[in-house]
């Protein structure tokens, strides 16, 4: 060692007297306005969606289960544990939040004994949320585009000259650009009735691995094809992207793969059956419930047999969705995958007179019972009975059957739900290929903020030429003195339900319009004909509000007879999918339990 490095620690002295640069407390020294200090989040924005706990390269957040706050659409429950012995303060965090209830306080100094206490769940542990400055994402600024990748569709003028198929679905290239939008928070699988495995199969997008994504949907799903045309879509309602901008396309990220995947492939990627078991099961109704318990039936190995009163099988995905909405061929096609499984469809076969339902009872291991709801409810008002009032689910039938129905040149429609929209679109259409114009007028009871119907479907209505008086109440079929309709007349709702919550809709009587028609169609409801049991079977089961009561596990009170599908849960095709998964996995656990027995 040199002389110089002997005295270099003393040459500091010539500094003793400057100016210091460092401060001697520092405790109570704010930091800089934008100081990337301890986490703060705000509880009321904070939607659970686990965005950070992905980004956080360090694995320094965990989402934690906190007391008081619950489940619920949109909202996982859980939120963002910090371990500051992990942190390394780079906010990816932030900029990731998708709600910005995550930020960070400038606030630098912490001490504490207890290691513990550095695992810290900020908007619960302690408040940081006095110091106005910190880091926050900037503006608008976000991570992920957040707007929804436009899907091609015919215009209006276009569309209604025909029932073609409206949307043309998503290219590859705006596909990936979409799928690119979603964080994969998973809100979505929780909201869909389903279940699907949605932040994957948009993954298998991203990803361009069709074959991937195919199977995952055949997870939970046979009807994907149908579904990413009509399904109602809810878990885009709880799509955390929705904070931001626009949720993410989930249908018609669904309908890509389906479209992107050969009919023959889709057969080979499913894979065959399972060896036969012995068991049989005999389904009744050709729809989306009855149809995904006999998949999954099937593929168990089971026996089953499907009874469809109807020329076609689909139910009310064929009979109540025009063809513009879900093209036939589309819905063939899922049918085709569940019948390639060994499902045996007997279609124009009527339980109850061409087979009875003793003889499925001893033939069969389980009956499960699947029936749509294909009989229109009437308002009752005066004037419905008689010729000029229609059932719009009469009408949808009719026309897919190809059957000719009445085309006036100007009607009204009662209803404000997807049925409602379908059967003035539909018969919008007729009237543009009779008249060369539409003269259609709906009426409903909820006014436009609280339709029933899909949002698309009321614009796409009004982009054809139907008009809508919404917070109308049907009082009287106006008729001529020969009978003929002329009209129907309304009032204007006040309210719909009572102070108990009871349906009571209550009118102002001064405020009456007449509405000019030649036919009104009722579409303010269905249901199911339950003739097919028999008065024996009617009488044995239990029912609820003129519903067959069932468990959880879709038994009904009669142990050999279950029970799926809009019958018994209304009308939607995901619920009767779930629905259909559900009742096909009672009974084969009834299956399993009978073996144990013996």
């Amino acid at each position: 060692m040199g002389l110089r490095e002997v005295l270099t620690p003393f040459t500091v002295w010539k500094r003793v007297f400057d100016e210091p640069v460092t401060i001697k407390n520092p405790i109570g020294r704010p930091g800089a306005d934008r100081y990337r200090g301890f986490h703060q989040n705000d509880m009321d924005k904070c939607i659970g969606c686990g965005t950070c706990e992905t980004i956080c390269q360090n694995a320094a957040i965990d989402m934690v289960p906190i007391e008081g706050v619950e489940p619920e659409k949109g909202d996982s429950g859980l939120r963002p544990q910090i371990d500051y012995g992990r942190c390394c303060w780079c906010a990816l965090c932030v900029d990731v939040c998708m709600t910005g209830s995550l930020t960070m306080s400038n606030e630098y100094t912490w001490v504490d004994t207890d290691p513990d206490k550095f695992r810290f769940i900020p908007g619960i542990d302690g408040d940081w949320k006095d110091d106005v400055a910190g880091y926050e994402r900037e503006g608008q600024r976000a991570l992920s585009g957040v707007e929804r990748i436009h899907m091609e569709e015919m215009e209006p003028e276009a569309r209604i000259c025909n029932f073609d198929e409206i949307v043309a679905g998503y290219t590859r290239e705006e596909a990936v650009l979409e799928a690119d939008r979603c964080v994969e928070c998973g809100l979505c699988v929780a909201t869909c009735p389903a279940h699907m495995s949605i932040p994957d199969y948009i993954a298998a997008v991203r990803d361009q691995d069709y074959d991937r994504g195919l199977q995952l949907l055949y997870e939970t799903n046979p009807f994907s094809e149908v579904c990413g045309r009509v399904c109602t879509h809810k878990c885009e309602s709880s799509c955390a992207a929705l904070h931001e901008g626009d949720p993410i396309a989930i249908r018609w990220l669904k309908r890509h793969i389906i479209d992107e995947v050969p009919f023959d492939r889709r057969i080979e990627l499913i894979g065959q059956p399972a060896e036969p078991n012995g068991r049989k099961v005999a389904i009744i109704g050709a729809g989306p419930a009855g149809l995904t318990a006999a998949f999954d039936l099937a593929r168990a190995g089971t026996s089953v047999v499907v009874y469809e009163t109807l020329e076609h099988a689909g139910g009310m995905m064929r009979y109540g969705i025009p063809e513009y909405r879900l093209p036939y061929d589309a819905l063939d096609r899922d049918i085709g995958v569940i019948q390639a499984m060994g499902v045996e469809i007997k279609t124009s076969c009527r339980v109850g007179r061409d087979v009875m339902m003793e003889e499925l009872q001893r033939e069969n291991d389980a009956v499960i019972l699947a029936i749509g709801l294909h009989m229109g409810r009437s308002t009752r008002v005066p004037g419905t009975d008689g010729p000029g009032v229609e059932k719009a689910v009469d009408l949808l039938r009719r026309i897919t059957d190809g059957e000719e129905v009445p085309v006036p040149e100007q009607l009204v429609v009662i209803g404000g739900g997807n049925v409602a929209m379908d059967i003035a679109r539909s018969m919008a259409r007729l009237q543009k290929a009779k008249y060369g114009e539409v003269g259609i007028t709906l009426t409903a009871l909820e006014d436009i903020d609280h339709f029933l119907a899909d949002p698309e479907e009321v614009v796409e209505s009004r982009e054809e030429g139907v008009e809508i008086f919404d917070a109308r109440g049907p009082q009287e079929v106006m008729r001529d003195a020969s009978g003929a309709v002329t009209g129907l007349r309304t009032w204007h709702v006040k309210s719909i339900f009572d102070a108990e919550g009871r349906f009571a809709p209550a009118y102002d009587e001064n405020d009456e319009r007449v509405h000019a028609g030649s036919m009104v169609i009722e579409a303010i409801g269905q249901a199911a004909d339950t003739s097919l049991l028999g008065d024996a079977l009617t009488e044995a089961l239990e029912w609820n509000r003129g519903r067959i009561r069932i468990d959880d596990a879709f038994r009904t009170s009669e142990p050999w007879l279950f029970a799926a599908g809009d019958a018994v849960k209304g009308p939607d095709v995901i619920t009767a999918v779930a629905d259909g998964h559900r009742v096909a996995r009672t009974v084969m656990e009834e299956f399993a339990a009978r073996e144990v027995m013996q």
